[in-house]
């Protein structure tokens, strides 16, 4: 029995001393001129991000700084790795990534725009991955910077984790937010080029409209004794919010919720 104590106690030390040196020695092995190492060493990210998080906390800015790196490699299998990381250390850390996120937001943005399709996918499930683990009204600060960028592909990809942020926030955390600001994010993205940022601004719209309906119905119950008063309460905030060529588009899109 004292063998077997004795044993373990070696091996937990050993073990405490090899995720010290492998915690110690992974800025060197991610900013390594040897792409297979680099490789290795994002997959350690990975492992750490997922098993022993608190261990690379406090090198959390530079792990993302050299990370991001690693995403503007031209190197797919290299690149995917990455963004693989990204999505790990974003699901680990959460809100804690806020301060470090926004060049690996535009490299992920950039990914998902790109013709290279398992490179893509796995930009789009980081994406996802950021617009589920991170605070919604904190991350629409960063993506409304992308809202008008030259790139039509990644408007489109703004887009529609625009859509999945707000959906987030609920009824009170729109108006939290600022309804005036997200209708025109979304006014904005009905005439873009590409359906897909088109078909987010739909679902955005849709998505506001009836947080609007639901605040009205549930602070101002003794307004709802006429029926057109939702319709017309509506039409009159985008009027007032909007240009009038942007009100009519988001009024055409939402006329289905009357």
């Amino acid at each position: 029995m004292l063998k077997c104590s004795h044993l373990l106690v070696v091996f937990v030390l050993d073990w405490v001393f090899a995720l010290s040196q492998f915690v110690k020695t992974l800025l060197d092995r991610l900013d390594s001129k040897d792409w297979i190492v680099v490789c290795e060493a994002l997959n350690h990210v990975r492992q750490l991000s997922i098993f022993h998080k608190e261990a690379m906390l406090p090198m959390l800015g530079n792990v993302t700084t050299l990370v991001v790196k690693s995403l503007k490699n031209p190197r797919s299998a290299l690149c995917k790795t990455a963004i693989m990381a990204s999505s790990d250390l974003i699901k680990a850390y959460q809100d804690q990534m806020l301060d470090f996120i926004d060049p690996m937001l535009l490299q992920l943005l950039l990914k998902a725009s790109q013709d290279k399709r398992f490179v893509c996918e796995a930009a789009e499930k980081a994406l996802i991955m950021t617009t589920t683990c991170i605070s919604p009204n904190l991350l629409l600060q960063k993506l409304e910077l992308y809202v008008k960028h030259k790139n039509p592909r990644i408007r489109a990809k703004v887009s529609m984790c625009i859509c999945r942020s707000v959906h987030r926030l609920g009824v009170e955390g729109i108006k939290e937010y600022g309804l005036d600001a997200l209708i025109q994010m979304a006014a904005t993205q009905l005439s873009d080029h590409l359906p897909e940022a088109r078909e987010a601004a739909r679902k955005l719209s849709l998505e506001l409209r009836a947080a609007y309906d639901k605040y009205v119905s549930n602070h101002q119950m003794e307004e709802m004794s006429n029926p057109t008063y939702n319709s017309d309460a509506w039409e009159q905030f985008c009027c007032m919010k909007l240009s009038p060529g942007n009100a009519q588009a988001v009024l055409r899109v939402t006329s289905a919720v009357i």
